[in-house]
Order: C-alpha cells, then structure tokens, then sequence
C-alpha cells in the first residue's frame, strides 16, 4: 500500500516525507520535532504484544547547567567499571518485573537500557547518579539502587510513560454502549428482520418507516439511500437525502425524476436544493449512508439496512455506532440470520430485548447444471456479475456485438446514473434486458434479474493488514448476489444462477449450499475526541503515530469487538503530516473517502489540504485550473481512466464541501462540473472498444515511426498487431486484460484484412474503368 504512496508523491515532497521502505523517526527535523520519539511502521498490523515497532528512544541530552561535582567527591569512574555494573543491572530479574510495572515490556526496556547505558558511558554523570555507581563499587551500595535513575532516564526516552494510565484509560473500549447516554435513556424496542435475499425483510421494515412520524434509513451504499428517498417521496413521505457528498431536499424530488429523463432540458427551475439554504426545512425522514447516520436527533422509526456488515473489517464501526447510539423509539435491523447472535449480545450490554422476525424467500432460486461457457448464450433477463471494472467493459463491449442493448452498474458510477440504469433494465418496454453489473448489485437495489451469471468467483478483498489480495468471494458475498435472481411481483418469479466458466460452477454449488457464515465481533474505530485527548498528552506525535499508539493501547472486549482497519487513514495522514493543520481538520481530512491507489487523486488531495492550511478557499477557479477543466471527450483508454480519476477529485471537493464550507465554497458549480463529466464519462464507456483501438493504433504508428528513424529492419510479415510498451503496459495495470487484448488484436487484424480487400476491389474498378 506505502510503496505506491512513496512513487506518487516522490516528486511532491521528497524533501517532505520520510522513506516509505522503513521506519521513519520523527525527530529528523531539528528543532521542531526534537524529542517526540515515536515511529510511523507502514504496512502491517502492529503486534498487539509489544510496543517495540512504535517507539524508539529520544537521545536524551545532558544538562549543560550540571558540573561533574560527584567526581570532585568519589573520583573518576572507570568506563569499564561502569560498564560492568550497568551490566549486572540489566541482567537482575527484579529490574525487569519493575520495568513491566512501570509500562516498559521487554523490548522497550532493552532499548530504554542501551539508550541509559549509552548515556551513562557518554556523558557526565548527575552528582547523585555517580555518587551511587560509586558506593556500588565500594561495596556500600546495592546494584538495584540505580532503578529509579534509570526509571528516570526512560520516561525522558520514551515521553509515554508518563501519561501511560491516562492513555490507557482514554482507549479503553471495552463498554461502548457507554459512549452513547441519550441512547441509552430510551427504551427502544430493536427488531431484527432476518433472512436472505428477495425475502421482503426491507420491505416490512419500510412500511413501518413510511407510517412513522419521523424516521431515518441507515443503508451501505449511496446508491441504497438514495433509492429509499424516491421511493419515500413517491409514496408521499417527505424524505431528505444525505450522503458524505450530498444533501438533497425532499422539494427536490421532483426535479430529480425530470432530469432523469434525457429529453428533459435542464432549466433555471432545476437548480439543486440544499439542506443549509435558509428558506428549506429539513423533513422529518432522512435517507442516509451510515456514515452520514446522525445520533443527535430523536426518531420514532430508525432503519439500519445490511446489518451483517457490523462485521465488515473497514467500515463496521459505522453499524455499531448506528446500533449503539440511534435515538429511536424504535429500531428495525435488516439483514442476514448469521449476525443475529452478535445483535442479541450487543443487546444485552444495553439492556435492551431484541425481538426476531424471520423470513423465506418469497421466489425460488434454481442452480443451473450448466455454465454458460460463451456470451452466445446469453438471454433477456441476464445479469452478468464481474468483480472488476476491466470485465465490466469487455463483457458489456462483447454482448452489444452480439445485438443485445447492455445495462452497466459499477461503484464509482454516481447513484442517479445507478438507478437509471437499474430503472432502464427493470423497464418492460425497455429495449434493455442484458445487464453487466460489480457485485454492488448484492446490497439491495432491486433489479428484475432471471438469472444471475458470475462471470469470476474471484474477488480483491482487504486482509486484516489492510492490504489487497485475490480470494474466492465469500459465502455470503454468493449468497446476496445470486438471491438477487428472481424477484417477486416481477415477470421473473423464478430465479436462476450459474458461472459463466464451467470449472466455477462446482464452487459456486459449494458456496450456496451453505448457511452464511456466523458475524462474532462488531467493529470499533477511535473516535476524533479520542485523537484530541492523545495529542492532549502527546503533543509532538504526529496523527499517524497517535492512532498507531491507540491501536496498540487500546483495550477491547474480544468476544463482541474488534478494532477496524486503520491503514486508509493512516496513509492519509502520512501523506500530510508536513502540512501545518490543527488536529480536528487533520483528522477530517484523514477520513476522506479517497482510492489511494490513484496518483492524480492523491496528488490533488493534497494540493487542496495545502490550499486549505494557508487559509485559501478552495473555489471552483482553482479546481478547474487544477483538473484542466474543461475536459475533451475521451480518445484512449487512458484518457478514460484519467476522466473517472477526475471526477473523484470533484467527488472528493464535494465530500470536503460539507465538512468545511466556508473554505469549499462552489458547491453548486462542482456539481454541475460533476454531472457534464459523468455524461462525458458514460460515453466512454460505451465507446471501450473504440478507446482500446486508437490506444493500439497510436502505438503502431510510433513504432513505425521509430523503425523509420532508427532504419531497423521490418518486423516478419505475419506480426501484423504491434506488440509493444503500450499494450504491457495497459495489461500490467490492468486498465486491460490479456484476453481484451487478444481479440483487440484479432478485430485489428480483421479490420486491417478488410481495408486491404477494399482497396483492391477500387484499385480493379479504377484499372476498368480506364481501360
């Protein structure tokens, strides 16, 4: 994860950032930093058992006040006698019992010991420290004498240990559902609609939601939030939209259906409403990410939607606080039966009963015996599941060859986009009935689907360290995507699954035969208070060190919660520690949901984190001049890539808007720059094959450019598709895969073959003609 940060940002801040190949010591920089001693590791979990891998010891200098009067009383000291004793010090049971007791395990006190040792053999003794050594040798003293000077010496090493009882205190974690009192004034009635995919636990859920009073819809995705506020205000409920990059109000909606209709113009009348704007106030129901989940306001319905993802090692924080701290009459979880045991625990540390309502799957879900081997196959009602954005578009390019009109949904696609999509394929009298769709489809939007088709069983997930690798997707994972075949009341009752190579398909039979696995432990993140009452005590520690600390001090009760990842946010803070910011702005920015893997994202993240510490608004002038706005449609590949790298950057301005409005202030004019890249973007994606064939092309006329000037000899005559530094590269980035380029490379060739024919044919016509 930090060898890509170190490559983006070396030609940023190399003077700036420590190496990201090892540990970086902060106090490098003399004069700012000079006694700080904590270490930033990048890369992996620290080890729980010891603190080692976060401190090192700060040099601890002598007193330039103090005179060598000990020697002037006992004599000099004899280094190798010094020596000696230190050593017989460092070698004593006892020291290590009472070095454990006062916070240094084994490792710090070996480093606290050479740091003393060090000290002792290179500087002039303190009077009273020399007078001991010297009774020690004589015979008139006891070694063990020396701990409380070198006690002394270690909390000047390792400023920590000074404040160890409050740090611990402030990250202990262990009662939760203490944080949350006003929660925990009400007696909420919690009632867990359990049971798979196409089982109407949501829809009963939202029926209570629509009748209540007040209420607020906590769901995973922004795509989920905004389909319950249309469906809300459909219905004649009055509903609000808050995402972490938007705030629509229930006025609003109307507007909403007509710009979704593309032979709408859009007019002055369509001009985006915004919570803040003083003349609008806020609905009494509010569909929200769970993220945006507000604890301050009192509701009489609250819905928390995919409640099996508490357990979700990046955001599961975000559902226990939702649980924990909502305040509402009452509390309608949703989701798999596998987390049900875990509610009900979380439950009895409230207090509070939890009452189960289970339910069956309203259609039946049939495995197909057979693969489906080739895109040949493919019917009306199919959804062809990828895992990645590359077989998205060589899949939907594939299937409109073959005559069939494609529906494409994918995570970075905003969610108006999303449901227009899902709205055009869920259409009867749609020409649409093939769709291409990531596994965001399994979080519940509702789409009429026959037959689902996992085109990989294959998934990136997040290890424990935070890191991505390649694993089978999960029981569950299986089991909400293929329950998203048939769906009731639609013209598919009956809902069919299959994998598109055969070898899956024993796997996947595997996998859906199985109940999902059981959720055992909640997530928890620290909290920016938390971060705050750290930096209180440990002023010079940088963000990064103070949530690595947190995480290794931090107490948590195993048999119900665990600590969520906290890399994302440690490679934020990294990328900005050189950055003059107070701690609470540091800590926002640190939370900003950016892709890391994206230099250009990066790079402009921090443009604007430098922008906003020298008290500079952000403005839509300075975006555009940033981004190189306005953009051309895209003729390449890469260009794509760069067009969707952009409006994550317009995304993240829109994220930052919200949390800092006075220093981010186009909000409308960011939006509206949103919506002209997205219809740019979406024509893009519709054009792949296209983009893929100038790429290609431009190389091949580089490469004979290049042969022309280095006067090379011809490649054979049967190399008739380049192959070169383009097309690796765009393999090795995974921007393509081999098999695009392959059949790229054929349809070059078929078409290279066609010119060919073509021009023989006038050349004959041209020769008769004058003749």
């Amino acid at each position: 994860m930090y060898k890509g940060f170190s490559r983006v940002f070396a030609f940023y801040c190399a003077d700036k950032l420590p190496s990201a190949s090892t540990c970086s010591v902060l106090l490098t920089r003399k004069g700012r930093f000079g006694g700080i001693g904590y270490v930033i590791k990048r890369g992996k979990k620290h080890d729980k058992g010891s603190s080692a891998p976060l401190f090192v010891p700060v040099p601890v200098k002598p007193n330039s006040d103090d005179i060598n009067i000990g020697e002037e009383f006992t004599g000099r000291l004899k280094k190798q006698d010094l020596l000696k004793i230190l050593n017989r010090f460092y070698q004593k049971p006892e020291v290590r019992v009472l070095a454990s007791e006062n916070g240094l395990d084994d490792q710090l006190l070996h480093q606290a010991f050479l740091s003393f040792r060090r000290h002792c053999l290179e500087h002039d003794l303190p009077p009273d420290l020399h007078i001991i050594i010297s009774d020690v040798l004589m015979g008139a003293g006891h070694v063990d004498d020396l701990f409380p000077y070198f006690l002394r010496h270690a909390r000047q090493a390792f400023p920590h240990l000074d404040c160890l009882d409050d740090l611990k205190k402030i990250s202990d974690l262990r009662t939760p559902a203490n944080w949350y009192p006003e929660a925990r004034n009400i007696n909420r009635k919690i009632i867990f609609h359990a049971g798979p995919t196409n089982s109407g636990k949501t829809y009963h859920a939202m029926q209570r939601f629509l009748k209540s009073k007040s209420g607020v819809y906590c769901g995973p995705l922004k795509l989920l939030a905004t389909e319950i506020y249309h469906k809300s205000n459909k219905e004649g409920t009055p509903c609000d939209l808050i995402t972490g990059e938007e705030r629509r109000h229930a006025s609003q909606y109307g507007t909403l259906i007509d710009n979704n209709n593309e032979e709408t113009e859009p007019t002055s009348e369509t001009e985006t409403f915004l919570l803040d704007e003083p003349e609008l106030t806020p609905s009494k129901h509010v569909a929200c990410t769970v993220e945006m989940t507000s604890l301050n306001d009192r509701y009489e319905v609250a819905i928390i939607d995919e409640i099996q993802m508490i357990g979700d090692m990046g955001r599961g924080w975000a559902w226990t606080r939702a649980i924990l701290g909502l305040q509402a009459d009452e509390l309608h979880l949703c989701g798999e039966a596998g987390a049900i045991n875990l509610v009900e625990e979380i439950c009895n540390t409230t207090g509070e009963e939890l009452e189960v309502r289970s339910y069956k799957r309203l259609t039946e879900l049939k495995v197909e015996d057979s693969a489906l081997g080739s895109l040949d196959h493919v019917r009306p009602g199919d959804c062809i599941v990828c895992f990645n954005k590359n077989d998205i578009y060589s899949v939907s390019r594939a299937i409109e060859q073959r005559g069939h009109e494609v529906a494409v949904i994918y995570g970075s696609l905003p969610p108006g986009t999303k449901l227009a999509q899902a709205n055009k394929f869920n259409d009867p009298d749609s020409s649409c009935k093939v769709m291409v769709a990531t596994d965001a489809i399994g979080l519940g939007i509702n789409l009429s689907i026959r037959r689902i088709i996992f085109y990989s069983l294959i998934k990136p997930v997040v290890n424990e360290d935070g890191d991505k690798e390649m694993d089978v997707i999960s029981i569950s994972q299986a089991l909400q995507i293929a329950g998203r075949a048939g769906r009731y009341g639609s013209v598919w009752e009956t809902g069919y699954v299959t994998t598109y190579k055969p070898e899956d398909l024993a796997t996947l039979k595997t996998l859906l035969a199985k109940p999902p696995d059981p959720i055992t432990q909640a997530g928890l993140h620290p909290t920016a208070e938390q971060m705050e009452l750290y930096a209180y005590h440990l002023p010079h520690a940088t963000l990064s060190s103070l949530m690595d600390i947190f995480v290794h001090l931090c107490t948590v009760d195993a048999t119900l919660y665990f600590m969520c990842n906290t890399e994302g946010f440690k490679f934020l803070a990294e990328m900005i520690q050189h950055v003059p910011l107070p701690l609470r702005a540091r800590y926002v920015f640190c939370c900003a949901p950016i892709n890391n893997k994206l230099p250009f994202v990066c790079a402009t993240f921090l443009k604007m984190v430098r922008q906003y510490s020298r008290s500079e608004p952000i403005t839509k002038s300075w975006l555009s001049n940033t981004v190189e706005w306005p953009l051309p449609p895209p003729k390449t590949i890469m260009d794509l890539v760069h067009l969707e790298s952009v409006f994550d950057v317009l995304e993240l301005y829109l994220w930052l808007s919200y949390r800092f409005p006075d220093m981010f202030p186009d909000v409308k004019l960011v939006r509206e720059m949103e919506s002209e890249l997205d219809a740019i973007i979406q024509q893009g994606i519709f054009q792949i094959t296209r983009l893929l064939r100038n790429s290609e092309q431009i190389l091949h006329d580089d490469e004979i450019g290049r042969g022309k000037r280095s006067s090379r000899a011809h490649s054979p005559a049967g190399d008739d598709v380049p192959k070169g530094k383009l097309s690796e590269m765009l393999v090795a980035r995974g921007l393509i895969t081999p098999q695009m380029l392959k059949k790229l490379q054929q349809e070059l060739v078929t078409e290279k073959s066609e010119k060919n024919t073509s021009y023989d044919r006038r050349s004959k016509i041209n020769r008769n003609r004058r003749k």
